[in-house]
C-alpha cells in the first residue's frame, strides 16, 4: 500500500491522524443520535459522507493554500468552531428541557445544519493539510483516506449513540447537548491555553 513518498509519513501514521480528526465527527455522531428513538439509514448516510467529504477536502484546501490563509484563518478557527457545536448543543439541551407533547428531535440532516457542523469537524483537518504541504506526501490517497476513516468512524457513532440512547431515556438529548458543548469547549481551550 503505497500511500506516501519514501521518507515521509508511512501508512499507519496517516491512518492514525485521520482517526485523531475523526474524533469530533464519532463524538458529534454520537451526541446526535443519543435521543433518538430510531435513526433511518438516510440521514446517517448523509451525515456521514457529509462529515467524510469535508475530512477529505479540508487537507486538500489546507495543502494547497499554504501559509497564506492558514494564517489568517488560524487566529479564529477555533471560536468558530465553538460557536457552531455550542450553538447546536444549547438548542439540544434547551429543546429537551422546554418540550412539550410533541417533542421535535433536531434534525442533523437538514442543510443548513449538516453543513455547519461538517465544517465545525474539519478546521483541524485544513490545519493538517497545511502541514501535508511541508511533507512528501500523495495529497489525493492521504485525503481519500481521511475521509473514509471518517465516513466509517460517523456510521459507528450514529449505530452507538442509538443504543446508548435506548438505555438512558428521555433525557438523553440533554447528554447529547453537553457532549457537543463539551466538544466545542474542548476546541476552544485547546487553541487559547
Amino acid at each position: 500500500m503505497a500511500y506516501l513518498d519514501s521518507g515521509s509519513l508511512n501508512t499507519l501514521s496517516v491512518l492514525l491522524i485521520a482517526l485523531g480528526l475523526s474524533a469530533d465527527c464519532f463524538a458529534i455522531a454520537l451526541g446526535i443520535s443519543v435521543p433518538m428513538r430510531t435513526i433511518s439509514f438516510v440521514p446517517v448516510l448523509r451525515t456521514s459522507l457529509a462529515f467524510g467529504a469535508f475530512q477529505a477536502l479540508m487537507p486538500v484546501l489546507g495543502w494547497l493554500a499554504g501559509r497564506t490563509v492558514i494564517d489568517l484563518i488560524a487566529g479564529y478557527d477555533h471560536w468558530v468552531a465553538f460557536a457552531l457545536l455550542a450553538l447546536v448543543g444549547s438548542r439540544m439541551v434547551w429543546e429537551s428541557t422546554h418540550s412539550r407533547g410533541s417533542h421535535k428531535k433536531i434534525d442533523i440532516s437538514k442543510t443548513y445544519l449538516l453543513l455547519a457542523l461538517s465544517v465545525a469537524t474539519s478546521i483541524d483537518a485544513l490545519a493538517v493539510g497545511l502541514t501535508f504541504a511541508f511533507l512528501k506526501v500523495n495529497i489525493g490517497l492521504v485525503s481519500l483516506t481521511i475521509g473514509m476513516v471518517a465516513l466509517a468512524i460517523t456510521s459507528v457513532g450514529f449505530l452507538l449513540g442509538r443504543k446508548v440512547g435506548e438505555i438512558s431515556g428521555k433525557r438523553a438529548e440533554i447528554v447529547g447537548g453537553i457532549i457537543l458543548i463539551s466538544i466545542g469547549l474542548r476546541v476552544l481551550l485547546s487553541h487559547i491555553l
